[in-house]
């Protein structure tokens, strides 16, 4: 039976990476996936899903507009569809969860859906809401802090590299605008180690 995958985590975790890596491993078994991302997210080229290591693969795009189940349906009328990639999984609306979820449920196709799951400030994305509801398998992506902690949160940095605390919640941008922290470093604020008083020894 199909099902509704997310995978979720902060940012630079190496999602994309594993999306396209899994891609590769379904072509390489003469499979077709068909593979998405959000129109919105233009950093590695429009219709394009790009990693930091390299990787990267031509993809179909989706707005908030777009009804993912009746392209899904398209796309399998005109050639083989085995498996849907979903990158920047964040950007999606609930109604286009479900739509994914029905993917799955009525045209047996699994759906891999890869993003953030919380914002700047520490706030669930809708996409990565109704994902969390209703996947049927949620597998988390860890990546580190830099103090060597799992990273769970994402600090968003103005153009001096200090944390911005408020603005819109859809910024797009790579490293030069956002750090993944642990939990305790992102409350504090706190981008590496403080650097030591004049009065307090190193020793």
């Amino acid at each position: 039976m199909a099902k509704l995958y997310f995978s979720y985590s902060s940012m630079n975790a190496g999602k994309s990476t594993i999306l396209l890596q899994a891609a590769y491993n379904y072509r390489e078994r003469g499979m077709e996936p068909l593979l998405l991302t959000a129109a919105v997210d233009e950093r590695a080229g429009k219709g394009r899903i790009a990693s930091r290591i390299g990787l990267a693969s031509q993809a179909d795009l989706f707005d908030e507009d777009t009804d993912l189940l009746a392209h899904v349906t398209a796309a399998r009328a005109e050639a083989a569809v085995d498996c849907v990639f979903i990158d920047e999984a964040q950007f999606l609306q609930e109604a286009q969860v479900w739509q994914l979820a029905a993917v799955a449920d009525e045209l047996g196709i699994p759906v891999m859906c890869y993003g953030l799951r919380t914002d700047f400030q520490g706030k669930l994305f809708p996409g990565s809401r109704a994902l969390l509801a209703i996947a049927d398998t949620l597998r988390e992506v860890k990546t580190i802090c830099w103090c060597g902690r799992k990273a769970t949160m994402v600090a968003r940095l103005d153009g001096d590299g200090r944390i911005v605390e408020e603005g819109d919640q859809v910024v797009i941008g790579g490293e030069d605008r956002y750090v993944s922290l642990c939990r305790r470093h992102w409350s504090k604020r706190q981008l590496g180690e403080a650097p030591a008083r004049d009065d307090e020894t190193t020793d």
